[in-house]
């Protein structure tokens, strides 16, 4: 490999593909979710808070500039990630011999740490993975017939598991229930990790929602003024009119702009987050059970309807911002022919005055001609008088009346020339 030139990122990008692996999972154990939003820089904070545990703990902190570490601290491994707007913490903790179902897995992390991880927590989830022999999933099906009570059911993974959560929260907890039947250790750990993902997803995707409510009101407001001027602008009738217009479709064509400004990501970032959500919900292979809905039947029934919204919101704003746009290039265009037209009025009438001031021009050449030729044979008269005995037979007199013509012709000539270098040079430019 030394004798070739490698990409300065081939050794990232291979690392990408193995990045944030599944944690396998070694019999029932109980995991504990909690996905903190990046605000105020909180997420430059996490290093050092990371390091302030493994402190506590008396271990080595693995690297952590690639986004994610597993710290094994024995009565618990803690899994962190950074994405680009949250951090996710997952604590798993092996179920001790005829522990109550109730424990969770933070019940070993240092609380005073636990309580000071920077963010603002949007989810926090319990999962608990159970073995079929010590709770039959046949059991629990039953105890939930209450049509009172909702709660999703499903199998997943080729029937190899079941999975129970009513995806409420309770005590600040969300709580999933995982009964393995005959799911591998990775593939436990895998599907573990997709609930989670999807827990996840689905509440950075509504973040979206509350942002598509709060500026509906003002689309409305915008498109009520832009038919108002659209009305105005049919009942214009001088140039200070259609100026006023095109001031109040620019006031609000800025205001439309400056909230696609704010919400083009959010609502982006809401269309990317529902694609990874029906992506891991594919992922788990989920198979009916009859009476209770599934995953995918309640995520989408919840939040399909939220993010359609959301989708129809960024498609009006956008429409509106074009529409204005639109409006406002065909009143500028409308401004722009009313000043073509006084334009051509006022060339036309520098036209007229041009033509005037050449004809006046032309005049006033004459007369500069007479005036010159008049200064010349009064220098030809004195010059004859001085060379009067030179001159004869022919007198001062005599000689001036020759000189008139031949000086008026010549100056005619020299002016008439001069013109045609001007023209030249001007017509060269």
């Amino acid at each position: 490999m030394s004798l070739f030139e490698e990409h300065p990122l081939r050794q990232a990008l291979n690392d990408e593909v193995h990045a944030r692996p599944s944690v396998p999972l070694y019999g029932p154990t109980r995991i504990s979710y909690l996905a903190f939003v990046h605000v105020n820089g909180s997420s430059d904070a996490e290093h050092h808070h990371l390091e302030q545990l493994a402190q506590q703990l008396g271990i080595a902190l693995p690297p952590t500039g690639k986004g994610h570490v597993i710290i094994d601290a024995g009565d618990f491994r803690l899994k962190w990630e950074r994405h680009n707007e949250f951090s996710s913490y997952t604590f798993y903790r092996d179920v001790a011999p005829a522990e109550s179902e109730d424990t969770t897995a933070l019940v070993t992390v240092p609380a005073a740490w636990r309580k000071a991880i920077p963010g603002q927590v949007l989810v926090a989830t319990h999962l608990h993975v159970l073995d079929a022999k010590t709770h039959p999933p046949e059991a629990r099906v039953a105890e939930l017939k209450d049509p009172s009570q909702m709660c999703v059911v499903s199998r997943f993974a080729g029937n190899a598991g079941w999975m129970f959560s009513d995806f409420k929260i309770h005590d600040g907890f969300s709580r999933i229930t995982v009964i393995d039947e005959n799911l591998d250790r990775r593939q436990a750990g895998r599907n573990a990790q997709r609930l989670l993902e999807i827990e996840t997803y689905r509440s950075m995707a509504l973040l979206a929602f509350p942002v598509a409510k709060a500026i509906s009101p003002l689309l409305t407001e915008a498109e009520n003024e832009l038919a108002d001027l659209m009305d105005a602008m049919g009942r214009a009738e001088t140039h200070e009119d259609e100026r006023d217009i095109l001031t109040r479709l620019t006031r609000l064509s800025a205001t439309v702009e400056q909230s696609v400004a704010r919400t083009t990501f959010r609502f982006g970032a809401a269309a990317a987050y529902h694609g990874l959500v029906k992506q891991r919900t594919a992922e788990l292979r989920e198979v009916r059970v009859p009476g209770f809905p599934n995953i995918a039947d309640f995520i989408e029934r919840r939040l399909a309807p939220a993010l359609n919204t959301c989708a129809a919101i960024a498609r009006r704003q956008e429409d509106l911002s074009a529409r204005i746009a639109r409006n406002s290039q065909l009143l500028r265009t409308r401004v722009d022919i009313e000043l073509q037209q006084q334009n051509q009025g006022v060339l036309t009438q520098m036209n007229k005055r041009a033509k005037l001031q050449l004809r006046l021009q032309e005049t006033v050449e004459g007369l500069s001609v007479v005036a010159i030729t008049y200064y010349a044979s009064q220098l030809v008269n004195y010059l004859s008088k001085g060379a009067k005995p030179l001159i004869k037979p022919l007198t001062p007199e005599v000689i001036t009346a020759i000189s008139i013509p031949v000086i008026a012709l010549m100056v005619a000539l020299g002016l008439r020339r001069m013109k045609k270098k001007i023209a030249a040079a001007e017509a060269h430019e």
